[in-house]
């Protein structure tokens, strides 16, 4: 008989301790921690998706590189090309996470492109989605 055992994050058992930094920067101290892995995972991948590749000075693979190709002509190619990109760069710098769906929108009358992404934490029970919207 096999058990599936789901692993807990030790830092998720202690409820004042701040697991990472949440986006927007928009607190009057800056900085807006995060206090679960579950927000601190999803805070890193919204920042990977929105930073473009040779942006970080230091770190200069951080970043999926999406924005060139985000304002293209939108087609069912570009779709599934951004989809592609989208699924390595999780596999590639996200192993942990199990991508469970991707959905690319465009809207061309208001130059947004909205990406989709429901995904899966292995052996934990966490599951979440974001929407990340580029706009012109």
């Amino acid at each position: 008989m096999a058990f599936n055992i789901q692993k807990i994050n030790p830092l998720d058992l202690q409820p004042r301790k701040a697991v990472g930094v949440n986006l927007p920067f928009s607190s009057n101290s800056v900085f807006n921690s995060t206090y679960t892995t579950q927000d601190a995972l999803k805070a890193k991948v919204v920042n990977h998706f929105l930073t473009e590749k040779g942006e970080r000075y230091l770190n200069p693979d951080l970043g999926a590189g999406l924005r060139r190709l985000i304002f293209d002509q939108i087609t069912e190619d570009k779709k599934g090309e951004i989809d592609a990109v989208i699924r390595t760069e999780i596999s590639t710098y996200f192993p942990s996470l199990q991508i469970n769906n991707v959905k690319i929108a465009s809207s061309p009358d208001t130059n947004t492109v909205t990406v989709f992404i429901k995904y899966s934490v292995m052996q934990t029970n966490i599951q979440d989605e974001l929407l990340i919207n580029f706009e012109q």
